[in-house]
């Protein structure tokens, strides 16, 4: 049986992934949070490198706090940067295949079609120039390296869209939400079935074809409105959404206005098929404990 480390495992993706574990029964997936593994220490990295044999390490862990790491640029920084220097080392020096995620926001440009991983990269604020710079230490370090860029990702568990709105459309009969930021829901369930739809390839004689960078997310195209909008909708919640513009709601950090992902490289690669948004979170929705 192949092991498969997932950082970051109390998180809204690594508990993605520990629900699932059982779909893939190929796999033995041992999952590690902030406790049992300090990936910002990197001798703690190689010593469980060093006792278990890792076919793949799966990055979920990450610094997300957007608005707050225009504060802590430093904690972001060792997360999000040497953390996964770290990791990417471990992977290069033990012939294991390190899969990272990354974040629509290195895009940032004002392209106003579908952003493919070749467009140019313009991070605004902390956060995003710390995606990038991790994406590039992974891709520099010599091991091999799939990025999967992905945007405004939701899940059952931890702190995101989905539960911000299904909390405060308990508690407010209205919501004002912006609708000029362009982009695509994406459902952590979503993501692990990509990404093991991809680790599937790695040992087959095409296995250099998961190199470098992929863009992900849940087919269609909406703003935040029309996602709380649905949100709404599918869980029958009397709460009105407000459109409301981007300066109306000012945030510490920029966001980008349109960061819809073009999903082509990855479709055409991998033959993989994705759901569309609402199709996801309906499911998500009525599948899960929410």
């Amino acid at each position: 049986m192949k092991n498969i480390l997932i950082t970051g495992g109390h998180g809204q993706l690594g508990i993605a992934f520990f629900k699932m574990q059982a779909k893939f029964p190929d796999y033995n997936f041992i999952f590690t949070s902030r406790e049992s593994l300090d990936i910002t220490k990197p001798t703690e990295i190689q010593n469980l490198f060093e006792k278990i044999n890792f076919y793949a390490c799966i990055n979920c862990a990450a610094y997300t706090a957007v608005d707050k790491a225009e504060q802590e640029e430093s904690q972001a920084t060792t997360v999000n940067v040497d953390a996964v220097a770290y990791l990417a080392a471990a992977c290069k020096a033990h012939a294991t295949r390190l899969i990272h995620y990354s974040s629509d926001y290195v895009y940032h440009n004002s392209q106003n079609s579908p952003l493919k991983e070749t467009d140019p990269t313009l991070p605004a604020g902390v956060y995003a120039k710390t995606k990038l710079e991790g994406e590039q230490k992974a891709l520099d370090s010599g091991a091999q390296v799939t990025i999967i860029r992905t945007s405004w990702v939701y899940g059952a568990d931890g702190h995101n869209f989905l539960n911000t709105m299904l909390r405060l459309g308990q508690e407010k009969p209205s919501l004002s939400i912006v609708y000029d930021q362009i982009g695509a829901p994406t459902w952590t369930h979503d993501i692990v079935n990509a990404t093991m739809h991809l680790i599937s390839f790695a040992d087959s004689p095409h296995q250099e074809k998961l190199n470098g960078i992929f863009n992900f997310s849940n087919e269609g195209v909406c703003s935040w409105y029309d996602f709380a909008h649905a949100i709404f909708e599918f869980k029958h919640m009397d709460c009105k959404v407000i459109p409301i513009l981007s300066r109306e709601y000012p945030t510490p950090a920029s966001r980008p206005n349109f960061s819809l992902l073009d999903k082509n490289k990855i479709k055409s690669t991998f033959g993989l098929k994705i759901p569309h948004w609402r199709e996801a979170l309906k499911y998500c929705l009525s599948n899960e404990a929410i």
